[in-house]
């Protein structure tokens, strides 16, 4: 099974982009982050037409996520637990029935960035990472097979970014941002991406000051696998490639193939 995540920064500007990467790629399952548009905008009918089941968590103008499956859904979860009143569109999750009559759980997340951290923001993202920790430890509870993906809005050590110095101090990159990530990995996720090398990787590059040009990226978005799913890791890919495509996104997609028997005829 092929599961991808890819922070598309708007689907409007985007749409040809990733019709053409899933046309080229054709995961079984795709989370999208930055969709920027609310469920009714969602031009779900390109999707559709190949063979993907969708499903969204939009907000207008900013934010957003969606679930791209050809599986069908057997369950939907929409939004983070913890806080009635955060009504930010950062989660979807999809539960879906494999070809051996096992399920896998996935679960597409756009945590938040958390800049200027002397605004509310940066408490904003703490606050919000405490409730994910929850809800993962209660998701490992259930002992299945689990992805968590996403735009994590993280970089993990000093070798996930092209220069340490330049972004310490950044909410992606300070002391209370990377206990938070340790701690939600120390319940027993494995990093895909550092699972299956140890050479520098990135997922973003900003697009000022030729950082696409001069190689200037950081490593933020992630698969975190259960270790139900992480026994099942063939493999990780990186499709940097699509940076150099025209109009992209300031991010690409990070793949993950795992032995989960969920692909169908479709994808063929």
């Amino acid at each position: 099974m092929r599961i991808a995540t890819w922070n598309i920064n708007g689907i409007n500007a985007r749409l040809h982009a990733v019709l053409t990467w899933l046309d080229e790629v054709k995961p079984d399952i795709a989370g999208l982050q930055e969709i920027k548009c609310i469920d009714e905008n969602f031009p779900r009918a390109e999707f559709e037409s190949r063979g993907y089941n969708v499903e969204t968590h939009g907000q207008k103008g900013f934010n957003g996520v969606a679930l791209l499956s050809r599986l069908p859904f057997d369950e939907v979860h929409r939004g983070l637990p913890g806080d009635d009143a955060d009504v930010q569109a950062r989660l979807v999750e999809g539960v879906f029935s494999t070809e051996n009559g096992g399920i896998v759980r996935v679960c597409n997340i756009y945590l938040p960035n958390g800049n200027p951290v002397e605004s509310e923001k940066y408490p904003y993202k703490l606050g919000w990472m405490d409730r994910l920790h929850a809800f993962v430890e209660a998701r490992l509870e259930l002992e299945e097979p689990f992805i968590l993906m996403g735009d994590f809005n993280l970089i993990p050590t000093g070798h996930d970014c092209h220069d340490p110095k330049v972004w310490w101090g950044d909410a992606l990159f300070r002391p209370e941002s990377l206990e938070k990530w340790r701690r939600l990995v120390n319940l027993g996720l494995t990093d895909a991406v550092r699972a299956t090398t140890l050479d520098q990787a990135y997922t973003y590059w900003d697009f000022q000051n030729g950082a696409w040009r001069r190689n200037w990226g950081i490593r933020i978005d992630h698969l975190l696998l259960s270790p139900q799913a992480a026994d099942r890791l063939d493999g990780v890919k990186i499709h940097k490639d699509v940076r150099g495509w025209d109009k992209p996104s300031d991010h690409v997609p990070v793949e993950a193939d795992l032995a989960l028997a969920g692909r169908s005829s479709k994808a063929a």
